[in-house]
This record gives structure tokens, C-alpha cells and sequence, in this order.
């Protein structure tokens, strides 16, 4: 898609106004790949050989390297944020892992708006990431959107 003449090129960010309760949030499918769980791992710091050595993570049990929460935390902002827009705030992100995230799989984010309160406009969002496993990540994301179109 090209930006508009005048446009900042960022997509539009969602109102106060715009959101429903019960409205869905389209699914997002993410490939798990190898590189994502290593790369993502290394780059929050987490140096946990369950997330880069596939023997190691076997004798501990798994059948292969799994992803770590900080990234599963991150591609659920990413998710949310991604639906929002930018100019939504997120206030708190409360997850919780269930099934590892192995290579070869594919999460898949859905969401749903749960609650809006107009005081601050605020939106709770419960969120889940599943893969063949089941689910992986469940919790809610907090946002503050804007009052009006910016």
C-alpha cells in the first residue's frame, strides 16, 4: 500500500470510539522457525541453552529447542500494537505460557476486546497463542487508544 500525499505512512490508529466489546481481533499466524527462537533469545539476553542447543534441551526433557516468554511476551504487544496502531498506549501485558513454541510449528494470535472504560478509554484485550500443541500463551493486554481520529 503507498501512502497518501500528506500521510505520516503509519496505518491508522484505532479510536476509543471504534472499539467494541466482543469485537475479534484478526488472527495472526507466526511461523516458529529455529531462527526466530535463537535469534530472539540472544537478543533478550537469554542465554539458556533450551533455546539454541537442540541436544541440550532434549536431555532436559523437551523434544527440541522452545521459545523463550520474553518473546512470546513481545509478539503478543506486537500483535495487539499491530491492531491498535500506533498511537495506542500499552499499559500492561499479562501472559501465561502453557505448550512450548517448538521449530516447525506455527502460533497462531487471536484476541478479543473484553472490557472499555471511558474514564481513561481504556481497552482490555484477552489474547491467545495457539500451535499444535494447544495453547501457548494466554492472558490480556491493557491499551489506551486516543478519543478521536488523529
Amino acid at each position: 500500500m503507498t501512502p497518501q500525499p500528506g500521510s505520516s505512512g503509519l496505518p491508522p490508529t484505532r479510536t476509543f470510539d471504534d472499539v467494541a466489546v466482543g469485537e475479534e481481533l484478526p488472527e495472526l499466524p507466526i511461523p516458529v522457525t529455529r531462527t526466530l527462537i535463537v535469534a530472539t533469545a540472544l537478543a533478550s539476553r537469554d542465554y539458556q541453552d533450551v533455546h539454541h542447543d537442540p541436544e541440550l534441551a532434549r536431555e532436559r526433557g523437551s523434544k527440541d529447542i522452545f521459545m523463550n516468554i520474553l518473546t512470546s511476551n513481545g509478539l503478543v504487544d506486537r500483535y495487539v500494537t499491530g491492531w491498535a496502531g500506533p498511537a495506542a498506549v500499552v499499559k500492561a501485558i499479562r501472559i501465561r505460557l502453557g505448550v512450548p513454541n517448538h521449530p516447525g510449528d506455527t502460533m497462531v494470535l487471536t484476541g478479543t476486546v473484553t472490557a472499555k472504560t471511558d474514564t481513561d478509554r481504556h481497552v482490555e484485550i484477552a489474547v491467545r497463542g495457539d500451535n499444535s500443541l494447544g495453547a501457548h500463551v494466554t492472558g490480556t493486554v491493557s491499551v489506551r487508544l486516543p478519543g478521536e481520529t488523529r
